[in-house]
């Protein structure tokens, strides 16, 4: 990584969070493929590092967690027996906790859908919040099985806020069975909140802020953006990228609602907006006190 200058780096992973495809970026600069995979291997390792020792003790109280889908290396239906159930090759969930206040992405884990992935991505949020938190999330029945196990009566406040959806109606002119069809978004038919643990409060109770931000994802990680050819061929390169879009998310990303201020500046972790040089800057051996 010594044959590029620092400024070329910050270029190369700006670009990178703003949802360029990284053959868009080998004709913007001019530097070879490989080389911005070598980069992507420095640059995301530190960063899941830095949020793993960096995020943590929040004042958080109000959590929303949702599960967003993409994939890696090929669809599902395309993966051979052989390799049915492995984590990494096919569906990719990816488990995200955000605070409803700061807008600071607390916890992440890149997984399957099973009890065990979930049980992981609650442990580790817990971990990262000193309060009691109010947690609202989808009707998944692994979040309760996870919460029953992580936290004790009193620790938690669970919600659910459950959506229903029409079918997607065909868009005039096309095949039912059409791409167009198939993802034009259904109608919402109605919303339930209900209490699940402990005693959440209904006017809190909300994953709009958690739908928000995998929109974010979508559009700003190439990875997850749908029906392109940018999905991710290795499980490794992915949760690479996840990272370092989530520290950029958190350190870099102003908000409008925020007053213009990172969503870690809210939440006190750091007291300026970071830029992508910063970003490029973290030691890529740096662990953090945890985990010295």
């Amino acid at each position: 990584m010594n044959s590029l200058n620092s400024a070329t780096r910050a270029r190369i992973i700006a670009a990178l969070v703003e949802g360029v495809s990284i053959s868009s970026i080998v004709r913007m600069t001019g530097v070879a493929k490989t080389t911005i995979l070598r980069l992507i291997r420095e640059i995301g390792p530190a960063c899941a590092r830095f949020h793993d020792a960096h995020v943590r003790n929040l004042g958080s109280t109000k959590v929303q967690a949702d599960e967003v889908w993409s994939y890696c290396g090929m669809k599902a239906k395309n993966v051979p027996a052989e390799l049915q159930g492995t984590v990494g090759v096919g569906s990719i969930w990816t488990w995200t906790a955000i605070d409803a206040d700061s807008k600071l992405l607390i916890s992440w884990i890149a997984s399957d859908r099973s009890q065990e992935a979930a049980d992981a991505f609650i442990r580790d949020l817990k971990a990262r919040c000193m309060m009691r938190i109010q947690l609202s999330t989808d009707g998944l029945p692994e979040y309760f099985n996870a919460i029953l196990k992580t936290y004790r009566y009193g620790e938690i406040d669970h919600g659910e806020v459950v959506k229903k959806y029409a079918s997607s109606k065909p868009v005039p002119g096309t095949s039912p069975k059409s791409a167009a069809s198939r993802y034009s978004p259904g109608r919402l038919l109605s919303i339930e909140k209900r209490p699940a643990f402990g005693m959440p409060m209904t006017a809190d109770m909300s994953t709009s802020y958690m739908e928000r931000w995998n929109l974010t994802m979508r559009m700003q990680n190439r990875r997850f953006t749908r029906l392109t050819n940018a999905f991710s061929k290795k499980f490794e390169m992915h949760r690479h990228m996840i990272a370092i879009t989530v520290v950029f998310y958190n350190f870099c990303k102003t908000h409008g609602s925020l007053k213009g201020k990172t969503p870690a500046m809210v939440a006190g972790l750091t007291d300026y907006r970071w830029t992508a040089a910063d970003l490029c800057a973290l030691d890529p051996m740096w662990v953090g006190e945890r985990a010295a």
